[in-house]
């Protein structure tokens, strides 16, 4: 009996002290369970509470409400907030280098590419190559991106494309029935087209060295189209390359032979453009953007789009010259990994597509296709073009780029004078002053 009961006593104690256990450890599962719930919701929660000053002047220049909705649309997929800064182009440049300085830059930039170099230089600027290897993130549907020493700091969003325009008009009266498309079909449909009588030249070159653009945009525009370089591993190339040397030799024999509009040392890209546009130029190379004033200027002008003509040895893929709207991370952005998601959404194809139509531009994204509803047939032209192409700028993150192309300009126009004895003479002077802004 006594047995009984002891043994009774002990089945107790075991089975109360089993369902403690069991207790203790539903209660941990539950607390684990709760505690994974409320991190889940604070990260939530953390989301939401995130805003990204987003600098740029890109709202001014697009339709409203545009980039408003895409902004709301990443806002909608992550919960970050967007908050535009949106100021004239000259304003934005002003804002940006006074944030850089004080370190106070807003968390996503739009930037121009003559900007990149220094604020890379100065730390302002996040190391794009980094964050996006970070977040497994693959760029080569990029069709561009802005390197300095070896590093992404600035990617293209937008690409504003500068094609060769034809005036057909000029062709059809000078007897040209073929549209040309190599340097020697096109130095003698300039001799052809041209009309001194009438005023009537074959091309247009702005050699202002007040702006001197006209290097980086309608000189360089032939060397790039044919394939060449005016860099190596991002570094001065302008000596011993053979490709440069015959773009520069190329140019001066269109000024020896008269076929080239008089004055272009005076001329900018604006005084070009109106040339064009009054009839007195049968051929320049100019930005897309200026189409629909042309066409608003001289509406019975029968204009056409064509690539810049190559070199006849090169039958490679040509370069097209762009400008671009960039986009980079300030270095002070305290949310990095929630910025490269707002940039990796703004290339992705759809987004990039919708940006690049209300832009009249040409998108980022290589795989991104704009609808471009009931655009200029020539701006759909240029496109296809563009397609066919690779977009280049080599002006874009060097340092001091206008300066450059102003040293460039100085000794090209000393070498078309004959004040120079030769090409490499020419471009020893350049290269030599060229090194010293990469020290």
């Amino acid at each position: 009996m006594k047995l009984k009961m002891v043994c009774k006593k002990v089945m107790c104690t075991l089975l109360i002290g089993t369902m403690m256990i069991l207790m203790v450890a539903c209660g941990d599962k539950s607390s684990q369970d709760s505690e994974k719930e409320k991190d889940i919701s604070q990260e939530g929660k953390d989301k939401k509470s995130i805003t990204l000053e987003f600098q740029q002047w890109w709202g001014v220049e697009l339709p409203d409400g545009v980039l408003s909705d895409i902004c709301n649309g990443f806002t909608d997929e992550t919960g970050v907030k967007i908050k535009l800064l949106s100021n004239p182009y000259a304003d934005t440049k002003t804002q940006i280098a006074a944030g850089a300085a004080a370190g106070t830059m807003a968390d996503v930039v739009g930037l121009d590419g003559s900007w990149v170099y220094d604020f890379a230089k100065q730390g302002s600027i996040a190391n794009l190559t980094e964050l996006m290897e970070s977040d497994g993130y693959d760029d080569s549907k990029l069709s561009d991106q802005i390197k300095v020493d070896g590093s992404t700091y600035m990617i293209p969003v937008v690409n504003f494309a500068y094609p060769m325009y034809v005036n057909k008009d000029i062709l059809a009266e000078a007897g040209i029935d073929k549209i040309p498309t190599n340097w020697t079909e096109f130095m003698e449909a300039c001799k052809q087209a041209t009309n001194k009588d009438k005023n009537i030249y074959g091309w247009a070159i702005p050699l202002s060295t007040e702006s001197p653009s006209g290097i980086q945009n309608n000189f360089m525009s032939w060397l790039w189209a044919s394939g060449g370089s005016m860099l190596n591993e991002g570094k001065p190339a302008l000596t011993g390359n053979d490709d440069l040397v015959k773009t520069v030799d190329f140019v001066k024999g269109m000024f020896d032979a008269g076929v080239v509009t008089p004055g272009a040392y005076a001329m900018k890209e604006a005084d070009m453009v109106e040339e064009f546009a009054n009839g007195r130029i049968a051929f320049m190379i100019d930005s897309l953007a200026h189409l629909t004033m042309i066409r608003k200027s001289s509406p019975d002008m029968n204009v056409d789009i064509i690539n810049v003509p190559i070199i006849e040895s090169y039958s490679g893929t040509s370069g097209m010259d762009v400008a671009n709207w960039g986009i980079g991370i300030s270095d002070n952005c305290e949310h990095k990994e929630e910025a490269i998601k707002f940039v990796e959404y703004m290339m992705s194809e759809e987004v990039n597509a919708k940006l690049a139509e209300a832009a009249n531009a040409f998108p980022g994204n290589t795989y991104s296709k704009p609808a471009y509803e009931g655009a200029d047939e020539m701006f759909l032209k240029a496109y296809e073009i563009f397609q066919d192409c690779y977009a280049i700028n080599e002006f874009t993150g060097l340092p001091t780029s206008e300066e450059l192309m102003r040293a460039f300009d100085e000794q090209l126009q000393l070498y078309i004078d004959g004040d120079t004895s030769g090409v490499n003479d020419m471009l020893s002077a350049t290269q030599e002053i060229w090194e010293k802004a990469f020290k």
